[in-house]
């Protein structure tokens, strides 16, 4: 017997977004570090995250990605375990439920030099195409946003602890958050299944803790964009800008007849990145929602972009109240 013994492996795939007639979806090949996110106390939590961050990948093997109508789709994840399956299809929302999710499988190529795969190598994935009855999207930014995060603390100390010191089943969301995104979910009619997608600068390896967190508060389902963590590591600009900029452009791009709503909080640069796109997109980002953050020099500056600022409504609110108001107040909510 091997003295280190080797983790069985895992896929995870990330819940993704595609359209009538392309089928996209990401995920990732790791060994199974045995992490539970409803263990608690101070150790296991730091131990947990140490997992997270120091993940071993499953490079270059070939994974199946199997549809609901029986077609068997192939990609190879790179050196660091990632990979991205897609496709042309007929007609996709064929496939889909009445939310407009489409529930596939995942699986490696081959046992892979006999090593154990766990839940026998069947692993289930979601795929996002938006219903016909959605009137618009939303674009949702994460910390400090529909989760307290503590960006804005000294040294982001409270980032910290946050992140690495308390359970997904911990961690709490902004009051009101989640009833506000179900009613922008549902829409005017209430039945109009309008698509939530939770865009945030955090690493793919808080994908897990993140959509943990999501589920606990009760916040519609939707794909969670994330970025691949040498890319959060690094302080170099990307040649297309934010990669939170980059996603949601590639949503707008990928729905060019659908309206979105775009939600952030002041403690970055959200603001800056949504004027832009709206710019960038005219007509298609119809109303920009704020939060407000505990730090005056950050919102000064918010309040001096969007004080004769007219093209599109931009709202800074406090609470969750004010944008409920509001957006009831121009037609998206019932």
């Amino acid at each position: 017997m091997p003295f280190f013994k080797k983790d069985p492996l895992q896929i995870i795939a990330f819940q993704s977004y595609g359209t009538k007639t392309h089928f996209y979806l990401r995920g990732r090949a790791l060994e199974d570090e045995d992490i539970d996110l409803g263990k608690e106390g101070f150790l296991r939590l730091l131990i947990n995250s140490w997992k997270r961050i120091e993940s071993d990948e499953i490079k270059n093997v070939v994974v199946n990605v199997k549809l609901p109508d029986g077609i068997i789709l192939q990609a190879t994840t790179d050196n660091h375990g990632y990979f991205i399956a897609k496709s042309s299809h007929n007609d996709l929302l064929a496939l889909t439920n009445e939310e407009g999710w489409i529930q596939t499988e995942v699986s490696y190529n081959d046992l892979h030099n006999g090593r154990k795969i766990q839940l026998d190598n069947r692993f289930p994935a979601e795929v996002l195409i938006p219903s016909t009855t959605a009137r618009f999207g939303v674009a949702s930014d994460i910390d400090d946003t529909i989760l307290h995060t503590g960006v804005v603390s000294k040294l982001k100390w409270k980032l910290i602890v946050n992140t690495f010191f308390k359970s997904a089943q911990k961690r709490k969301s902004l009051d009101g958050a989640a009833e506000f995104y179900h009613l922008l979910h549902r829409g005017k009619t209430g039945k109009e299944a309008n698509p939530i997608f939770y865009v945030s600068h955090s690493p793919w390896n808080l994908y897990r803790y993140l959509e943990a967190f999501l589920k606990q508060n009760n916040f519609p389902k939707g794909p969670i964009l994330l970025r691949s963590f040498e890319h959060f590591v690094s302080r170099r600009k990307r040649k297309e800008g934010p990669r939170k900029k980059h996603e949601i452009s590639a949503l707008l791009a990928a729905y060019p007849d659908l309206p979105f709503i775009l939600i952030g909080d002041g403690g970055e640069y959200d603001l800056d990145i949504y004027l832009d796109i709206a710019e960038q997109h005219p007509g298609q980002v119809r109303s920009i929602y704020i939060r407000s953050v505990k730090h005056k020099k950050k919102m000064a500056r918010i309040k001096s972009l969007v004080a004769n600022y007219t093209n599109i409504p931009v709202l800074i609110v406090d609470n969750s109240k004010q944008a409920i108001d509001h957006a009831r107040g121009l037609g998206f909510i019932k």
